[in-house]
C-alpha cells in the first residue's frame, strides 16, 4: 500500500512549476538538501525515480510524466479543500447562494434578509428569484445552496421541509360588484374576469386543483394569464379583473382595490426549505442563514 506524504507532493510540483531545487527550496524557504530529502523519499513511497538526474535542467522520467499528469488532480482537490477548510472554520463569514419563489421573495424575504446581514456582516448573500421547478432545477445543478420555495411535484430527489402555510385571499377592485359581499364563494367566479398566473407557476396549480373540487375547472372561467405573481395587484388595481392572491401580498393596501376572504372554502399552499441531502451538513454561512430564516418567519407568521 502506497503512502504519500503532501509536503513532498507539494514540492515536487513546486520543482516543476520554478524550474529547479534551488529555486525551489528558495520559494518554500527550505534548504536544498531539505527539498532534495524530499523528493527522494517520495520517490521511495511510489517505486519509481521521478526525475532524470541525467540531465543539467529539470527534467522527468516517463514514470515522472505520468505521476505529475495524475496528481494535478490531488493538488487542486487539496487546494479545494484548504479553502473549505478555512470557509468552515470562519461560520461568521463565506457565502450563500439562496433561491426564493414569489410572493416571499418580496414581501418576506427582504425584511428578513436585511436583519440577517446586520447580525452577519460578513456573509456575502445572491438572492434567486424563481419559480419552484426553475429552483429545483437550480439546486440539482449545484447554482444555489438552497431554496425557500412551495411544495415541489414528486420524483424530485431532494428534500423539502414544510414550514407555514400561505393563505390565500380574493382582491378586487374598489366598486366591482362582488365587493358588497362579505365573502367570496367558488360560484361567484362565473362570469368574471379571472387574472391567473403562468401555467408552470406552482400558484397556477394549485388554483386548478382546487377549481376542479369545486366543480368549476378554470378553462370554463374568463380567465387572463399574468406571468408574474407580484404583477397582479396592479392589474387588479386597473379594473381589469380579480385574483386570488396570497395574503401577505395584501397586508400592505393596495391602492384601489379591496380584500374578501373565501368563506369556508379556504386555499392555503406550504411553503419551505428546499435542499440536498447529500450536501448536509450545510457550510457555516447556508447553515446560518437558514436557521436565522426559519426562526423569524416561523416567529412572525400566524398560524
Amino acid at each position: 500500500m502506497v503512502t504519500m506524504d503532501l509536503k513532498s507532493l507539494k514540492t515536487f510540483h513546486r520543482i516543476l512549476s520554478s524550474g529547479s531545487f534551488h529555486r525551489a527550496a528558495e520559494e518554500m524557504n527550505y534548504a536544498q538538501s531539505t527539498v532534495s530529502m524530499q523528493i527522494q523519499r517520495l520517490e521511495a513511497e511510489v517505486g519509481v525515480q521521478l526525475f532524470d538526474r541525467t540531465q543539467k535542467s529539470v527534467g522527468l522520467t516517463e514514470a515522472g510524466r505520468v505521476f505529475y499528469e495524475q496528481s494535478i488532480d490531488i493538488m487542486k482537490r487539496i487546494d479545494q479543500l484548504k479553502s473549505t477548510m478555512i470557509e468552515v472554520t470562519q461560520a461568521e463569514s463565506g457565502s450563500v447562494r439562496i433561491g426564493v419563489t414569489e410572493p416571499s421573495a418580496s414581501f418576506r424575504f427582504p425584511a428578513i434578509l436585511g436583519k440577517f446581514l446586520n447580525t452577519h456582516p460578513k456573509v456575502h448573500v445572491s438572492v434567486h428569484i424563481a419559480n419552484t421547478p426553475i429552483l429545483n432545477n437550480l439546486l440539482h445543478t449545484g447554482e444555489i445552496d438552497i431554496a425557500l420555495c412551495s411544495t415541489p411535484e414528486m420524483g424530485t430527489s431532494l428534500f423539502f421541509e414544510p414550514l407555514f402555510q400561505e393563505g390565500f385571499v380574493v382582491l378586487l377592485p374598489e366598486h366591482h360588484p362582488l365587493s358588497e359581499q362579505s365573502t367570496i364563494s367558488p360560484e361567484d367566479f362565473v362570469g368574471q374576469r379571472l387574472l391567473i398566473t403562468a401555467k408552470n407557476c406552482p400558484y397556477r396549480k394549485k388554483l386548478e386543483v382546487v377549481a376542479q373540487e369545486w366543480n368549476i375547472p378554470l378553462n370554463t372561467l374568463n380567465t387572463l394569464e399574468i406571468t408574474s405573481m407580484t404583477a397582479l395587484t396592479s392589474y387588479v388595481e386597473h379594473g381589469i379583473g380579480i385574483a386570488l392572491v396570497p395574503r401577505i401580498m395584501t397586508e400592505s393596501p393596495v391602492p384601489g382595490t379591496i380584500v374578501r376572504e373565501m368563506g369556508s372554502h379556504s386555499i392555503n399552499m406550504t411553503t419551505g426549505f428546499l435542499y440536498q441531502t447529500d450536501k448536509l451538513p450545510m457550510l457555516p454561512a447556508s447553515r446560518a442563514l437558514y436557521h436565522f430564516l426559519k426562526n423569524e418567519l416561523l416567529t412572525s407568521i400566524t398560524p
